[in-house]
């Protein structure tokens, strides 16, 4: 099975590769570089979401795939919360059939200095938490949630959290009565 993920991110391909490697097996996964069609640094839910779906979409078309995944990160208000705002990762994984099911990972706050970055000046998360700590290149590695999680959680790490859970409808498809010719085989399949 071909898998194209629509970023070239090494976080982003290798967490795809991780979970769809868990589900289908023995899968080929990589990464084509398409536009979002968001901004730069998403707001809001509705444009995060958009933008995971068009890179989907746009990467199964790309890449001429079994399988296109778009992740894209994006704060959107959550009142409560110390700067009103959480980060998400919203996943889309898109098949030929047009069937297009989503997820996202676990929420978190960025420092109040990073959001007022995002909000004032436009400036990406990944760009303004790099800066604030010196790494250029931390969304190409651990990211900022390994960061400001004292290395407990890396941005692969949610980013698969983010896949898995776009998965969720396609590993149970008879619950939403949707037939699909790229249905997961069982991974409690011959136990």
């Amino acid at each position: 099975m071909r898998i194209a993920v629509g970023s070239t991110n090494p976080t982003k391909v290798l967490a795809v590769e991780s979970v769809m490697g868990r589900i289908y097996g023995n899968v080929e996964v990589f990464g084509v570089e398409v536009e979002s069609g968001v901004s730069d640094q998403p707001i809001g839910i509705g444009e995060i979401t958009r933008g995971a779906i068009n890179r989907a979409k746009r990467a199964l078309k790309k890449g001429n795939a079994d399988l296109g995944v778009g992740i894209e990160a994006g704060i959107y208000e959550f009142p409560g919360t110390l700067t009103g705002y959480l980060d998400i990762q919203v996943c889309a994984v898109a098949s030929p059939d047009g069937l297009v099911t989503l997820g996202h990972g676990p929420g978190f706050e960025y420092p109040p200095v990073v959001i007022r970055r995002i909000l004032e000046e436009g400036v990406e998360a990944g760009i303004a938490m790099g800066e604030l700590v010196n790494d250029l290149e931390l969304k190409k590695k651990v990211g900022a949630i390994g960061v400001l999680s004292k290395g407990l959680l890396t941005r692969k790490e949610l980013n698969e959290t983010a896949v898995l859970m776009a998965m969720i409808p396609r590993l149970n498809l008879e619950l939403w009565n949707v037939p699909s010719p790229t249905a997961p085989r069982s991974p409690l399949a011959g136990v």
